[in-house]
């Protein structure tokens, strides 16, 4: 994506002008301006994580300022940390075939607490990625990492102007059956299975209104034998946004290879046609389109692994990955009820 100054940003000559002299007067009498009731709704609510732990879960391959293209913010899955979900496959294959700075935030306890919290990680790291490069910023989330930017977009309103594309892997945009059948008071489920379930409050008030926002590209790659984002089956597919065609692109892994078998953990870390419409979506204006990427990548229906896997490592990388899974779920705190929205969401 071509990198461009933010948007909406200009005003209008008379507008600005009175600006100016108001600020002048104010100076003149030795006034400070004070900031309006709409400049604090326009940045959204203030942040409830400590800014300590939002800058010590948020790191760069290397620095920002300076970049030449957009930067990529990497969002890790659900029972993942931004290392075992991208440091042995985007994390290695976007630096060195994009020449993209790629960045990632590790959300606490493994993104299984309160979602709403982990947007805040999000919505830091947007902004900080954003002063430092002077670029837009292109965001890049699996699971539940390709769901949370757009409640950054919706609460927190600045980030839109810092954000160019949104492309979700496998994304819980409407959640999912999985988590309405094993949630039960009885036994309790960890907050952020909670809030995943298809009709939860969380989900439902994420999809409250417009599901995407004017001037920026989105793109939903996903597989429609997801187990664990279900049911993902056109043409009601859980990934899957409503939006216009010409900034909203699904593409499900098998239209593009019919034949192909791909689950939920492969789609995000290994699928070779997941990473091609990823890749698409960055090098192109708008988002991803699926016979553009056929027809550059003739023969991408007989790959196994996206670039930049070592075949040599997959063994261990794919057996660390499921084991931080099965640790991330078994050590999760269990509550009996979703968490409640957060009073700027209700």
């Amino acid at each position: 994506m071509l990198s461009r100054l933010p948007r909406r940003t200009a005003a209008r000559p008379v507008l600005a002008c009175l600006a100016a002299l108001a600020t002048a007067a104010t100076v003149l009498v030795g006034i400070a301006p004070a900031a309006s009731a709409a400049d604090g709704a326009a940045q959204g609510p203030a942040y409830s994580v400590p800014r300590s732990d939002l800058r010590a879960a948020f790191s760069c391959t290397s620095a920002l300022r300076g970049a030449d293209r957009q930067p990529v913010l990497l969002v890790h899955g659900t029972a993942f940390t931004a290392d075992t979900n991208f440091d042995w496959n985007y994390e290695r294959a976007l630096p060195r075939f994009l020449d993209r700075v790629t960045c990632t935030v590790d959300l606490p306890q493994d993104a299984m607490l309160d979602v709403a919290d982990n947007a805040e990680y999000v919505t830091f790291a947007i902004r900080r990625m954003h002063r430092r490069s002077g670029r837009l910023v292109d965001v890049v989330g699996y699971s539940q990492g390709g769901m949370l930017p757009r409640w950054s977009l919706k609460y927190w309103p600045d980030t839109r102007d810092r954000v160019d594309d949104v492309i979700g892997i496998d994304p819980s945009n409407h959640g999912t059956l999985d988590s309405q059948i094993i949630c039960l008071p009885l036994t309790g489920c960890p907050p952020a299975f909670w809030q995943q379930a298809s009709f939860s409050d969380f989900i439902t008030a994420l999809n409250d209104g417009p599901e995407t926002f004017r001037g920026i590209d989105y793109t939903v790659v996903y597989t429609v034998t997801d187990q664990v984002v279900a049911p993902n089956l056109p043409p009601a597919a859980s990934s899957e946004l409503a939006g216009p065609a010409r900034r909203v692109s699904n593409i499900a892994v098998q239209e593009l290879c019919p034949v192909h078998v791909a689950e939920h953990l492969s789609m995000g870390t290994t699928d070779p046609i997941g990473y091609a419409v990823v890749v698409d979506a960055l090098r192109n204006r708008g988002p991803a389109d699926g016979a553009r990427v056929l027809a550059r990548r003739p023969l991408l229906c007989a790959r196994d692994v996206m670039p930049g896997v070592r075949r040599a490592d997959l063994p261990a990388n794919i057996a660390r990955t499921t084991e931080q899974v099965a640790t991330a779920v078994a050590e999760a705190p269990r509550v009996a009820d979703e968490p409640r929205l957060p009073r700027y969401a209700r």
